[in-house]
């Protein structure tokens, strides 16, 4: 699908410079001379290599068409990441490089989005919202509300985030997966 230049939103996938290119950022810029420009910072989907690029608005860019399809997470290897379609039943493997950190919240039977482009996984979309269990964080001192109101704790799969202080250890709370940040306490 064909956007023009000003169009562009990080996050989106284009193809540009016969690649796939993630938006990272966007900067609508009006020089004094000459005519407006959206200058973008693109990251290679294949290659992992960066890129800055202006688009004007007369220039046309082509949108990735992507295909979304929900998979269940079953287990993991060394390597791999492995994920059914519970509709067909096919099994398919990611590597961990391709979903990153973010791997630590994937658990069992865990619905995920797995977005394929010309049949090739190129990306895992989490729920927003995951439940954590805190496995250990610092005591809160009382009358410490002059510094930070977080303090930092470590989850039972091995990330380490900022709370607030009154989450103990043992804890259930929600963590939102797109920040990796505290949402509430269960």
């Amino acid at each position: 699908m064909k956007i023009s230049g000003n169009e562009i939103k990080p996050g989106m996938l284009i193809e540009h410079k016969d690649d796939l290119w993630e938006v990272l950022k966007t900067q609508h810029v009006k020089p004094g001379k000459g005519g407006a420009f959206n200058q973008v910072e693109m990251k290679s989907v294949n290659k992992g290599t960066k890129l800055n690029e202006r688009f004007r608005s007369s220039d046309t860019i082509e949108k990735a068409s992507l295909e979304e399809i929900n998979f269940n997470y079953l287990y993991e290897d060394e390597a791999d990441y492995y994920f059914i379609n519970q509709k067909s039943f096919e099994q398919i493997n990611l590597k961990k490089n391709i979903i990153g950190e973010k791997g630590k919240f994937l658990k069992e039977e865990l619905e995920v989005k797995i977005c394929f482009y010309e049949e090739k996984a190129i990306s895992v979309e989490l729920p927003n919202q995951i439940n954590c269990k805190i496995e250990s964080t610092d005591v809160a001192l009382k009358g410490q509300t002059v510094s930070s109101s977080y303090k930092p704790a470590i989850l039972d799969n091995g990330i380490k985030i900022q709370v607030p202080p009154f989450i103990e250890s043992g804890d259930q709370i929600v963590v939102d997966t797109r920040t990796i940040e505290y949402v509430k306490k269960i």
